[in-house]
């Protein structure tokens, strides 16, 4: 039975049942319906509870998601910085091959977004450091000696995601191969073997590091505590697979011997798993 700690993944799950029945529900929308089951008022309400309790027991992430809603760890001061200096950072970074993390300047402020999500503004606490105030999430840019940026890094979940600047063109080839890829809905070859690999490897506490980008092993190696109730979970007993998200990951349910798992992954083009992430099955 699930908690109200395992809202998000009852959110992602509520989404891909109704997508099936081709009815679309926004990511916002799926957050408010299931903060209005639990009785909160909205999903910030809602989040505020989750981040006080703590993770839920099988809950566990290794990829980056600004828009997930959860408050800041610690307050942050806001400072004042010319609108002129935030178009240096105005433009577009590579996540991997399926997602692009999008920076446009608003007034004082930055919007921030990556593929598949809603965007984030982020407020300024130095010239070059900005956070967001509805997730704890953090933006450092890189910058050249013209101030103009040349990558940023994305802390979030106790990682540091380096994302390097990239042309229009780029963006918008990525962002076309990812559309793609979400219209056919059809699994990318391999990834269903490597998420059985990484299951057992996960389950034996020896996950092959090898196989995995060097962002997403350094996350997993982070986040091994939360993901060892795997082990409990037993035998896979199958694995199907229900579309492609909203960044271009193939989505599988896992059911095993004790439960059942919902996970997203991806392989990037020499067959290296780039992104992964589980929540509680239904």
């Amino acid at each position: 039975m699930r908690d109200f700690r395992d809202a998000k993944a009852m959110a992602q799950t509520l989404r891909e049942t109704l997508s099936a029945k081709s009815i679309p529900l926004t990511h916002s929308d799926s957050l408010e319906l299931i903060a209005r089951l639990f009785g909160q008022r909205d999903w910030n309400t809602l989040a505020a509870r989750i981040q006080a309790a703590g993770p839920a027991s099988m809950s566990a992430q290794a990829a980056a998601d600004p828009a997930a809603e959860s408050p800041p760890i610690a307050a942050r001061q806001e400072i004042a910085v010319d609108p002129a200096a935030l178009d240096h950072y105005s433009g577009f970074y590579q996540l991997n091959d399926r997602a692009v993390f999008t920076v446009t300047p608003d007034g004082h402020h930055l919007m921030m977004q990556l593929t598949g999500q809603r965007s984030v503004r982020f407020f300024a606490e130095s010239p070059t450091e900005f956070f967001a105030k509805i997730v704890d999430a953090q933006v450092s840019f890189v910058v050249g000696p013209d101030g103009r940026a040349t990558s940023l890094v994305l802390h979030q979940n106790g990682s540091d995601i380096p994302m390097a600047r990239i042309d229009a063109a780029t963006a918008t080839k990525i962002a076309d191969q990812t559309a793609e890829r979400v219209k056919h809905q059809s699994a990318s070859p391999g990834t269903e073997a490597a998420l059985h690999r990484l299951i057992d490897g996960i389950a034996s506490g020896k996950p092959d590091y090898n196989a995995m980008s060097p962002a997403l092993a350094a996350a997993t190696r982070k986040q091994m505590q939360w993901l060892q109730p795997l082990a409990d979970l037993g035998n896979i007993q199958s694995i199907r697979f229900l579309g492609v998200g909203e960044q271009g990951e193939d989505v599988y349910s896992v059911r095993q011997d004790n439960g059942a798992t919902h996970w997203r992954i991806a392989l990037d083009d020499k067959g290296i798993i780039s992104s992964a992430w589980v929540t509680p099955g239904p």
